[in-house]
């Protein structure tokens, strides 16, 4: 069956980085647009980046523009975020998700597109 599953969450100072895995298995994962999600404690899910089923054009929230980076790797069926120069706002349990209704190059975060979730890595930024 179709699964994500999001690792390297942690516990890590402002200004330093994280890498967070997506790791996916049950389908072909260069079929499909992969997003990242976040949700905080009391605030709704939002859309943070996302790579098209062809990569090279990925979009990113304006929150993390210059910080984080998405990369897919689908001969190890994995979706990295990279996270750099964290802040105490990027706290949040993080979820990817697979997009079923977007091809090629394209990505958004229409939630409605996305028909499977991964259970979350939760990212704490704090001194």
């Amino acid at each position: 069956q179709v699964q994500l599953v999001e690792s390297g969450g942690a516990l890590v100072q402002p200004g330093g980085s994280l890498r967070l895995s997506c790791a996916t298995s049950g389908f072909t994962l260069n079929h499909y647009a992969i997003a990242w999600f976040r949700q905080a404690p009391g605030k709704e899910r939002e859309g943070v980046s996302c790579t098209g089923s062809v990569p090279g054009s990925p979009h990113y929230a304006d929150s993390v523009k210059g910080r984080f980076t998405i990369s897919r790797h689908n001969t190890k069926d994995i979706v990295y975020l990279q996270m750099n120069s964290l802040k105490p706002e990027d706290t949040a349990v993080y979820y990817c998700a697979r997009d079923t209704q977007t091809v090629g190059f394209n990505c958004n975060f229409e939630e409605a597109n996305y028909d499977n979730w991964g259970l979350g890595t939760q990212v704490t930024v704090s001194s």
